[in-house]
């Protein structure tokens, strides 16, 4: 049965990926959606449906989400130096709310929120946080998306729609010919195939609790993010280790 299915923030980094993979999947119709709409010209000759979207617009999200089965969440600010009173106030706390708002108003079955690791940033470096840790962020980057968390299981518990929150690493920061990462980033790296291996599960699975938090890295060697949950949960099988990407190895002692 087709899902009619809307992204926002489809023309971001992680928005292109998500258009290239679900593009070519027959039983999705995609409606893109973005404030950039120069940046998704590249999606022109596809048969996608392409609007303007401002999502601290609420009026404007109503419109965007009549007619749609599911919702993909990406859209706002993704850098850990935004201001909160400019960018992060109008795109990531008064978008995400406009969006889950609508969605539970236009009867969406589901909706996907892209969140952050971030959200539990101020952790240290040497311990593994799973998904009953305690928020801890280190920027207001990182309070903004505790905040998407918050929304999205408010309208999941009190509101009866059922709410995914990935909590996004390092997403495809793994580069053989720039700087090399970090031991942080290699922890919580996240390769854009392992992604949307994580997303089309969240997207087609059955009997989840009302809100789930999903942690969204690879399978590094050393992981910031615990995932067996995750793996429970949506039966999310990564695959990349940006360990052995970088060229780390381990000795035998």
């Amino acid at each position: 049965m087709m899902q009619r299915v809307l992204i926002t923030g489809a023309a971001g980094r992680i928005g292109q990926d998500v258009v290239n993979i679900l593009g070519r999947q027959r039983n999705y119709q995609l409606r893109l959606a973005d404030i950039n709409l120069s940046a998704l010209e590249v999606f022109k000759d596809a048969s996608h449906e392409i609007i303007y979207l401002n999502v601290s617009d609420s009026a404007a999200c109503q419109e965007a989400i009549k007619g749609m089965d599911l919702v993909i969440h990406l859209a706002g600010d993704p850098s850990p130096e935004a201001d909160f009173y400019g960018s992060l106030l109008e795109n990531n706390i008064k978008g995400t709310y406009n969006i889950f708002r609508a969605s539970k108003d236009n009867n969406v079955s589901k909706v996907i929120v892209a969140s952050s690791a971030q959200t539990i940033e101020s952790y240290p470096l040497d311990y593994q946080v799973n998904t009953n840790s305690p928020i801890r962020p280190k920027n207001m980057y990182g309070v903004s998306k505790c905040f998407v968390e918050a929304v999205a299981s408010y309208f999941a518990y009190a509101e009866d729609l059922q709410s995914i929150a990935i909590r996004i690493g390092a997403y495809d920061d793994y580069n053989p010919n720039g700087k090399p990462l970090s031991a942080r980033d290699m922890s919580a790296y996240l390769s854009p195939e392992d992604f949307i291996d994580l997303l089309l599960k969240s997207m087609t699975a059955k009997n989840l609790p009302p809100f789930s938090i999903l942690h969204g890295i690879s399978d590094n060697r050393f992981k910031r993010l615990d995932i067996e949950e995750t793996k429970k949960l949506v039966g999310y099988n990564p695959s990349a280790d940006a360990f052995e990407l970088s060229g780390v190895k381990l000795f035998d002692k």
